[in-house]
């Protein structure tokens, strides 16, 4: 395994911010686009070109929390997922606006890696195919890069095959990437959705190219140290962890997050011990989750 790094320079990118210890990323998007006021039926990419000022306000937030690395409001800007609202005609500007944004926020203060999540088709019924996934992808990467995005986070993927199609086409970019899947099935939440191994994860994605491997979303922080541990085992590339405040629940029609700020920070020192070099938060999180981790881990 670690062989197949020494035949390739580690990104001068990530080389660079991990000079100085572990990284601070930013928090969840979607639920702190909710609180903004994005209802449950709007397709929350679109806000980079109707509520651009609101869509700021997130990552501005978390750069004043601390974050040195930012998302961008691009997760479902893929022309498959957008086709859902309708907006697959739009793809290129939402993406280009998405960094934009991002970058205003920015500022010299944090780097703007460019988000990309899964297409919402499944490959295995066929819903789609991998040719069209690939042009997706693709598509969508360009435009990110195109608007100076310093670098692409494949995210929140539940398929290896479709994780590491988007990963090929974020690679042709030439810019750094993070390769995450989710964790959350198996009796020990240690796989993926299609019953993956994190180890299994860890080892394609590493000779599929990543510069950066991890996992998001799925589950809490506390669970995500084991996974971290395997991840760890089967590669020396830096690993990616943002995990959500706990699990979801329901309460009175709302979907609620119970783990506090506090909380949260008290498993990143065990996260790090793990092998986690980029630490942030997902769903349910918020720019007081990033005060609480830098804190920690400072």
């Amino acid at each position: 395994m670690y062989s197949i790094l020494k035949e390739r320079s580690v990104s001068p990118l990530i080389e660079e911010l991990l000079r100085h210890g572990p990284v601070v990323t930013d928090g969840a998007w979607g639920t702190q686009l909710q609180q903004l006021g994005l209802s449950s039926g709007d397709c929350p990419d679109a806000w980079n070109l109707t509520h651009a000022s609101q869509v700021e306000k997130v990552p501005r937030a978390y750069v004043e929390a601390g974050s040195r690395i930012v998302l961008t409001n691009t997760f479902r800007a893929n022309r498959l997922a957008l086709a859902s609202y309708g907006m697959a005609q739009s793809v290129v500007e939402i993406n280009r606006r998405g960094v934009e944004i991002s970058l205003q926020a920015a500022g010299e203060r944090a780097l703007v890696f460019a988000s990309i999540g899964p297409s919402g088709k499944m490959l295995l019924t066929e819903e789609v195919s991998r040719d069209e996934l690939q042009q997706a992808f693709e598509e969508q990467a360009a435009a990110l890069a195109e608007a100076r995005a310093a670098g692409l986070v494949v995210e929140t993927m539940s398929d290896l095959a479709e994780a590491k199609i988007a990963l090929a086409a974020a690679k042709s970019t030439g810019l750094p990437v993070v390769a995450c899947m989710v964790f959350d099935s198996g009796k020990d939440l240690d796989r993926t959705l299609m019953g993956d191994s994190a180890q299994r994860v860890a080892k394609e994605l590493t000779e599929a190219g990543a510069d950066v491997i991890g996992a998001n979303c799925g589950q809490g922080i506390s669970s995500y140290i084991n996974v971290c541990s395997q991840l760890r085992a089967a590669t020396a590339l830096p690993l990616w962890i943002k995990a959500n405040a706990g699990v979801p629940q329901i309460v009175e029609g709302e979907v609620v997050y119970r783990t506090t700020a506090e909380e949260f920070a008290q498993f990143a020192p065990a996260l790090v011990t793990a092998g986690a070099q980029f630490i942030g938060g997902c769903c349910g999180t918020n720019p007081d989750f990033i005060c609480r981790l830098r804190e920690a881990i400072s």
